[in-house]
């Protein structure tokens, strides 16, 4: 009776997850932080519909089902880290994209796939007779690598969602009152429930991967106490996630655009004011909080007036002035005892990746490269 009620809890969990992932991932303003949502869910659903369908007797009695299951992976775990983190910086940044480089992020979803790929080459080898059909050892080995591949599936989520709590705050402190209320308190609400989640998983993976306890672990509780709270999870996440897309299209349909010449000149005047004569970006720590006190301008109307008229972002707005004072102090010979990281330090970067990733964005090279072209390239106009 208990069990059938919480298969039906975990079916439904799977059922909504499939309908919102797919609201999601094929929306019409196909914005990103939509999609890898999307996805999100729909990799949560797929482990959740697994655990439904081998908790069916009908299911377990078929042999077609049962070398189905081995053959298509259904627990795939290890994206859900990264698609979270990214999901973060999409929806915080409108104009963050996927480069090649950030999707090497996705790679260890081998991982979750070597069950299927030791099932192919299994019936591979059985059917051009280079092995003996013989499914014993492979269905040990699978069963054995099963339990030890949740080990890293969850010290995979655990790592990226740390990388989240800190990318949050690190983000907030660098964009001050321009970052939304709305969407940081969602954020929050969401590393929440993982951080709950991973406790929950914690507490049953500890015992489950010693040898001694595996087998009675599954036999007395199965896996409702992962998969129950998980139902939860994509409940919750579905319908929050789009509710949270729906309050984001709102806003951005009902944002006001700035159209007021007068405050649209008057504000870039003090932006070129506060950056080329009081030289603010040389300020490390500069955020639009700053430069709106600086400036005696609101944030709302610094952030409108850089995104609508100038359409750039704050970030890239100053990071192009401190490229061009690096170029120009690079290029002076009495620099030259100074090395790279020297002078861009003295320019306002305040990390070696920061300046690497804006002097790439800005030149389009890399620093290294720009050093060995040449020594006398002439400031271009990047204003």
């Amino acid at each position: 009776m208990i069990s059938g009620i919480l298969n039906t809890v975990i079916l439904f969990g799977g059922l909504q997850g499939l309908i919102i992932s797919c609201l999601l991932f094929f929306s019409r303003n196909r914005r990103q932080a939509d999609r890898l949502l999307g996805m999100l869910i729909f990799f949560l659903t797929l482990a959740s519909v697994n655990v439904w369908l081998n908790s069916q007797s009908r299911f377990q009695s078929s042999g077609l089902f049962q070398t189905l299951d081995a053959l298509i992976p259904m627990v795939i775990i290890m994206p859900v880290g990264p698609l979270l983190y990214f999901y973060q910086r999409s929806l915080l940044d409108p104009e963050f994209k996927l480069e090649k480089k950030q999707r090497l992020h996705f790679a260890p979803i081998l991982i979750d796939l070597v069950p299927g790929i030791t099932t192919i080459g299994f019936i591979i080898g059985v059917v051009t007779r280079l092995i003996p059909n013989h499914p014993g050892p492979v269905g040990y080995f699978i069963d054995t690598y099963n339990i030890y591949a949740d080990i890293p599936r969850w010290l995979s989520i655990s790592i990226y969602l740390a990388l989240s709590v800190r990318s949050l705050r690190q983000y907030r402190k660098l964009n001050g009152q321009s970052v939304s209320a709305a969407q940081v308190k969602w954020l929050r609400q969401l590393q929440t429930a993982f951080i709950v989640f991973q406790f929950i998983s914690l507490c049953y993976l500890l015992p489950y991967v010693m040898p001694a306890y595996s087998n009675k672990m599954v036999q007395i509780f199965y896996w409702y106490p992962i998969y129950v709270p998980l139902a939860v999870l994509i409940y919750w996440l579905g319908i929050k996630g789009y509710l949270q897309r729906q309050r984001t299209a709102s806003n951005k349909t009902e944002r006001q655009f700035i159209s007021s010449s007068d405050i649209v000149e008057k504000t870039i005047t003090a932006l070129k004011k506060a950056m080329e004569t009081d030289l603010l970006y040389l300020d490390r720590n500069l955020d639009l909080k700053r430069l709106s006190v600086h400036a005696g301008i609101p944030v709302k109307t610094l952030s409108a007036v850089l995104n609508q008229h100038l359409q750039v972002s704050f970030n890239d707005f100053v990071n192009r002035y401190r490229v061009a004072a690096f170029i120009e102090r690079y290029q002076k010979p009495e620099n030259g005892y100074l090395t790279i990281m020297g002078i861009a330090s003295d320019c306002g970067f305040s990390s070696q990746p920061t300046f690497q990733r804006a002097f790439k964005q800005v030149m389009g090279m890399s620093p290294r490269d720009f050093k060995q072209a040449t020594h006398q390239i002439t400031i271009k106009t990047m204003f």
